[in-house]
């Protein structure tokens, strides 16, 4: 049997290929789930791709991914990046390794996005590449 990774994405990535283009791309989240299913199968790794608009999703999902366990969680977490205590929490209370993503680099944009709560807990970052940057944190959660 493949081992899991979980792909959790948070407020508003639903709307990608609608929400700010210049910004975030006009993939969807079905383009970029469609292209990670094909990936996991080069790397003999199954997917499980979920999005929320809501914390609580967000930290019962992390919780589900410890449990099984999966092999690791890749997350992009929206705008609770910069905001999110409980999920900064819930990802230094498991033992899953998290790999933060995001399509824009939050560097290169308004001060408040320079503060990651979510990278502070995270095994590791990948950013700024558009949807490769799920590509890229796939390759790294399958070396893990």
């Amino acid at each position: 049997m493949a081992d899991t990774i979980f792909v959790l994405n948070g407020p508003n990535l639903n709307l990608l290929g609608l929400r700010e283009p210049e910004i975030y791309g006009s993939d969807t989240l079905d383009d970029i789930a469609d292209r990670l299913e094909d990936r996991a199968r080069e790397l003999d790794l199954t997917i499980d791709m979920r999005q929320s608009n809501h914390e609580g999703h967000l930290i019962d999902w992390l919780h589900e991914a410890n449990a099984l366990p999966a092999k690791a969680v890749i997350l992009n977490p929206g705008g609770y990046t910069h905001t999110s205590v409980a999920l900064h929490d819930a990802i230094k209370s498991i033992t899953v390794p998290v790999i933060e993503v995001h399509l824009s680099n939050p560097h290169a944009r308004e001060s408040f996005r320079h503060k990651s709560f979510v990278g502070m807990a995270a095994k590791g970052t990948v950013a700024g590449f558009g949807a490769l940057s799920y590509m890229l944190a796939l390759d790294a959660a399958a070396k893990l």
